[in-house]
This record gives C-alpha cells, sequence and structure tokens, in this order.
C-alpha cells in the first residue's frame, strides 16, 4: 500500500485531511475515535509494528497523543495524533498493539495522561512516591535551584 492509497482510505473513513510526506502519512483525530484509527490503521492498513508513543505538551493549548506505527512490508508510516486540550485521559492502544503497553506507562508517568482501558497503568521510571510529571511544562523540581 502506498503512502497515497493510505490516505485516501484514512480521508475516506475519518473525514480527516492526512499529510502525506515521502512514505509518511500524519493524520490527527479526535479522541473519542483514537481506537478506531488505530485499529483501522492494523487490520486495514496492515500497520502490525508499533514503534513508539509519546505526547507533547503544548502549555495553554493541552497534551497531545503522538503514535507511529508501521507497515514494515510496504514501508508505510502512519504518525497518529490526537489533541486531548485541558483532558488528561486517552483511549489505550494495548488491545490493538501490545507494544503500547510500556508506552502509554512512560506517558502516564512523565506526562500525567491516563489511558483508559489499560490493563496496568502505574509508574514505570519514577518511584511510586514521586509528586508530579517531570515532562509537563508546568512542572517545577522543588528540590534543586533553576540554573539561570
Amino acid at each position: 500500500m502506498t503512502s497515497s492509497e493510505a490516505a485516501t482510505l484514512i480521508r475516506e473513513r475519518f473525514r480527516a485531511e492526512p499529510v502525506v510526506d515521502g512514505r509518511a502519512v500524519t493524520v490527527a483525530v479526535g479522541r473519542d475515535r483514537w481506537q478506531e484509527l488505530g485499529a483501522f490503521a492494523r487490520e486495514r492498513l496492515g500497520c502490525l509494528y508499533f514503534n513508539w508513543l509519546s505526547a507533547i505538551d503544548w502549555k495553554e493549548q493541552g497534551l497531545e497523543v503522538v503514535g507511529r506505527v508501521e507497515n514494515l512490508g510496504t514501508r508505510l508510516v502512519l504518525i497518529m495524533r490526537t489533541k486531548l486540550g485541558a483532558e488528561t485521559h486517552c483511549p489505550t492502544l494495548v488491545g490493538v498493539w501490545k507494544g503500547a503497553d510500556w508506552m502509554e506507562r512512560e506517558c502516564f508517568d512523565m506526562f500525567g495522561i491516563t489511558f483508559d482501558g489499560h490493563p496496568d497503568l502505574r509508574r514505570i521510571l519514577l518511584a511510586q512516591d514521586w509528586v508530579g510529571h517531570p515532562l509537563r511544562k508546568d512542572w517545577v523540581d522543588t528540590g534543586y535551584t533553576p540554573y539561570r
């Protein structure tokens, strides 16, 4: 499947406008369609490889979850995005790709995003008694004086 073919299928199914850049297709959907996009990518586009998932803190605009999945046979790359706004909840993709497990836990740990439906959502990098989420732009490390 080519990136143009994938973009056409995404456009028809999700009424979203994907951006094609070589073999990569980037598409943003609402949080309510996040799992649906994941299942579509796996089943219809053949993206069996879950490459990574992370988040972006856009300050006033809120958080955004970004994931990259691939069809290794056709070299198609799909970059999925969903803006959470002021919310800190996002549906889990673990039911679609088991590889999403630890990466969603990392986003929970570092950004405070709760992945609804995740089978074992708990801290993965920081101690259980850690307070805050260090990759959030509003987080302040009170243990150290900032360098200026």
